[in-house]
């Protein structure tokens, strides 16, 4: 990932989807939508340290799984990041 790819253009569909699916999961993780998008950026900067991630195919989300206790449901953070390539260390 380069610096330019983060502030490339989307289109509009794709910048309303995005933040669609940024208020349902922050919705579901009980926090603003403003704290999802940090610890997405944050997860995208340390990962992309090692590695050249696929910015379109990056999912990043929050659902709710059984807890391993009697507590229930608990909220679960589920990331697809693809690959494309792993960075030689120098």
């Amino acid at each position: 990932m380069s610096l330019a790819d983060l502030f490339r253009k989307k289109s509009s569909g794709n910048i309303a989807k995005d933040r669609l699916k940024l208020v349902l999961v922050s919705d579901r993780a009980n926090c603003s939508p403003e704290i999802m998008e940090k610890i997405k950026n944050d997860i995208i900067q340390v990962i992309s340290k090692y590695v050249e991630i696929d910015l379109e195919g990056l999912d990043i989300k929050i659902t709710q799984t059984e807890s391993d206790g009697n507590n229930g449901t608990v909220p679960a953070l589920f990331a697809n990041i693809p690959i494309k390539e792993v960075k030689n260390k120098n």
